[in-house]
């Protein structure tokens, strides 16, 4: 499932009718050019409905034409509702909100790839997955939506920006190879082990051989791991460890996801990792709660409902470009 770039343009024209018509609610001539860019093509109706559900989602009602796009028909004036006295009062204030939000939500989407491309020496587009060979002889196999930055100054390592590797390190007692990841360092000799970026932290998970997995900030970490020893270090929460079979580790190459004890977050982030769009999770609870099981790749939409569902969340795909993922 991709994007292509009429449907990029789409949901950026989206967003500028939203803004015009929440500002301008009794404007005939502009309600009429709107109905014509929606019924231009089924790109543009399915542009406006999935930006009206994100503004929906984040707690404005959108202008109200949407539901009409949703039902696949285009709205004629007489469909479009007129606001008046203190509700359209409301919803002028709400404009500059609204404005906000979304320049926040753009913002959010646009700036930080922005500033990967600048900082990262490897980037993964989204479900991309690429292996690079480093100076050392060492290879490093990002994940789709990845990026390192090689450390320089003579050392051997690299700072994972976004996103999870699997890394082979070749051994070198002399220069060991470290992963900076969320405040966590991890350092090695020779071995194969996948890093995960969190929120807060990183998780790591060694397939072959040793590593130490540090932080240096309160409370201090220092931790060894071996094949099959993963362990999840978080701020201001305790270390986490287990073990699973060392050939889980990193099963991402396999197009699963294989959680134990993870929160739906993290469920969501990796899931948006490898789909062409936006998930977007609504409820802070639900995306807090912990899940464990396998997961598949290759169909997102399963793979949210088959998490999400277990504590009674909602996944709907509201367009080819966004999911939704909300309580029960």
């Amino acid at each position: 499932m991709s994007i292509d770039k009429d449907e990029q343009e789409a949901s950026v024209a989206a967003a500028h009718w939203l803004l015009a018509l929440e500002e301008a609610p009794d404007d005939v001539d502009l309600r009429r050019r709107f109905e014509t860019w929606l019924a231009e093509s089924p790109e543009n109706a399915a542009a406006w409905a999935g930006v009206s559900d994100v503004y929906d989602a984040i707690g404005a009602p959108a202008y109200v034409a949407h539901r009409a796009a949703r039902e696949s028909r285009p709205p004629t004036v007489a469909s479009v509702t007129r606001l008046d006295g203190a509700r359209a009062r409301r919803r002028r204030f709400l404009l500059p909100v609204a404005a906000l939000a979304l320049a926040a939500c753009l913002a959010l989407v646009i700036l930080p790839g922005l500033l990967l491309q600048w900082q990262a020496d490897h980037v993964t587009s989204v479900a991309e997955s690429r292996s690079v060979m480093l100076d050392d002889g060492s290879s490093v196999r990002l994940a789709p939506s990845s990026a390192i930055e090689v450390l320089g100054a003579g050392s051997r390592g690299v700072r994972l920006l976004r996103g999870e590797a699997l890394f082979e390190v070749v051994p070198d007692s002399a220069h060991p190879f470290r992963v900076e990841a969320g405040g966590v360092e991890t350092t090695v000799l020779g071995t194969v082990f996948d890093v995960r970026l969190l929120a807060d932290g990183a998780f790591v998970a060694v397939r072959q051989g040793e590593v130490r997995v540090d932080r240096a900030a309160a409370p201090a970490v220092s931790e060894r791991l071996k094949a099959g020893d993963w362990a999840r270090v978080e701020r201001g929460a305790d270390v986490a460890r287990g073990t699973v079979p060392p050939t889980e580790v990193a099963a991402w190459q396999r197009g699963q996801i294989v959680a134990r004890d993870r929160a739906i977050a993290d469920i969501v982030d990796e899931v948006g990792r490898s789909f062409q769009g936006v998930v977007l999770v609504t409820d802070g609870a639900l995306a807090r709660q912990r899940v464990t099981g396998v997961y598949n790749l290759d169909d997102p939409v399963a793979a949210l409902r088959a998490a999400a569902g277990v504590h009674g969340g909602v996944v709907r795909q509201v367009s080819p470009w966004l999911i939704v993922v909300s309580a029960n």
